[in-house]
């Protein structure tokens, strides 16, 4: 976990000392190819190819598909780019064909730098007239769309605020709301990618129609598959299915390790659980690489309906896990938007975030304890935050939970 942090912090470091000189490099270049471009080709055009670029976020892979379908249905193609170890996140839903993905290798700087180059090659050859940038301020991000060839590029511009600059290599200037959810932010983004008319800032529309994902496709037979292998887990005390599944995600991304509701609390919960609901089981989700700490909660929590099913599932089979099971209680996570294409009823936990800006768009409750100094992170500081006493997790009570557990659990 440390070394994960260590290594944020590094992409963070670099992202802003080597970032912000070459995008003030690149920014004359870029306005000397649009002003030639503009001599040979002044007629307005719509999008007809355009690539999104969603590097690190997994969440925002689901965040995003409204608008990808609003894309969709002006009319034109979509392409998406995002780090080659979060592709299986834009896989859940399937709005963006397997042939139009495009990966980034962050595994190391060697990788980074040469399937950056490839990646680059490819949107110049596809021909992509198109490219909204959907990160929050990073220079990386800038680069590709700057040098990506398109003739609109579109994205978050920090116009008179300070210390978010990133060059001046967009033709489309979106203001970023911090007061709106990120969903709507993103659909601002194509509302400017297909605006006529110029504005400064864009998007000058409003957004009060509520939104809806698109629900994850599940057969009977990956619910049975999913099924069966709960069943081959717990069947030394159920000898069928029992009547209720919980899911307890205790973890949470290493990129804010702040969101996370300490462990010994989820042990707490787990065992108020199975006071409140005896007959249940409760299993105890998480990648491969989280199944020790997994296996940390469930030792302190001492439950015997309680399992380690950490590393159980393909990402791709969380949708039928979700569709099996009754309930999930998890950390602010990404878990939290991939049940959200899903019936599954999902109470999710927030702190050093928002649920305003970043709440599950799905079948979820938020508890939110609304400290004076919470959200913490933002845009504006890069989603870092100072903070070693997440006192805004603390503050949440395991009767609290409980409590917001009965509204599902108990219809």
């Amino acid at each position: 976990m440390e070394d994960m942090t260590i290594r944020v912090d590094t992409m963070r470091r670099i992202d802003h000392l080597a970032g912000v000189p070459l995008c003030a490099i690149l920014t004359p270049f870029v306005y000397l190819y649009d002003l030639i471009r503009q001599l040979f080709d002044s007629s307005p055009s719509t999008p007809k190819k355009v690539l999104f670029i969603e590097l690190s976020e997994m969440g925002s892979a689901i965040l995003v598909d409204p608008a990808l379908r609003e894309t969709i249905s002006r009319g034109a193609d979509v392409y998406f780019l995002i780090f080659k170890s979060n592709r299986a996140s834009l896989e859940l839903l399937q709005t963006v064909p397997s042939n139009r993905i495009l990966t980034i290798d962050s595994s190391g700087l060697f990788a980074l730098i040469r399937t950056t180059l490839t990646t680059l090659i490819q949107i110049h050859r596809l021909g992509i007239d198109t490219v909204i940038d959907l990160e929050l301020f990073s220079r990386f991000t800038a680069l590709l769309t700057g040098c990506s060839g398109a003739k609109r590029r579109v994205g978050y511009h920090i116009f008179h605020g300070e210390g978010l600059w990133r060059g001046d290599l967009l033709t489309h200037k979106v203001h970023y709301n911090p007061h709106i959810h990120i969903a709507k932010n993103f659909l601002s983004l194509v509302h400017a990618a297909f605006s006529i008319e110029k504005e400064l800032p864009f998007s000058k529309v409003p957004f009060n129609q509520t939104i809806e994902l698109a629900q994850a496709q599940v057969s009977e037979e990956q619910k049975s598959q999913i099924a069966s292998r709960i069943q081959a887990l717990i069947q030394d005390r159920f000898p069928t299915l029992p009547l209720t599944i919980i899911l307890i995600n205790p973890n949470a991304s290493d990129l804010l390790p702040q969101r996370r509701w300490a462990p010994e609390r989820f042990a707490q919960l787990i065992q108020a659980a199975a006071i409140e609901w005896p007959e249940a089981v409760f299993l105890v989700t998480g990648s491969p690489e989280e199944k020790q700490y997994a296996q940390h909660v469930l030792q302190m929590a001492d439950t015997p309906n309680a399992y380690n099913f950490a590393g159980m599932v393909k990402f791709n089979e969380l949708p039928a896990l979700y569709h099996v099971s009754h309930i999930m209680v998890t950390n602010d996570s990404g878990p939290g938007h991939f049940s959200s294409v899903t019936p599954l009823p999902t109470v999710v936990l927030f702190g050093p975030e928002t649920p305003a800006l970043y709440g599950s768009l799905g079948k979820s409750i938020p508890i939110f304890a609304g400290l004076a100094c919470s959200p913490c992170v933002s845009a504006a500081n890069h989603r870092k935050t100072p903070c070693t006493n997440n006192l805004c997790m603390q503050a949440i009570t395991v009767p609290q939970v409980i409590d917001t557990m009965k509204h599902w659990l108990t219809k």
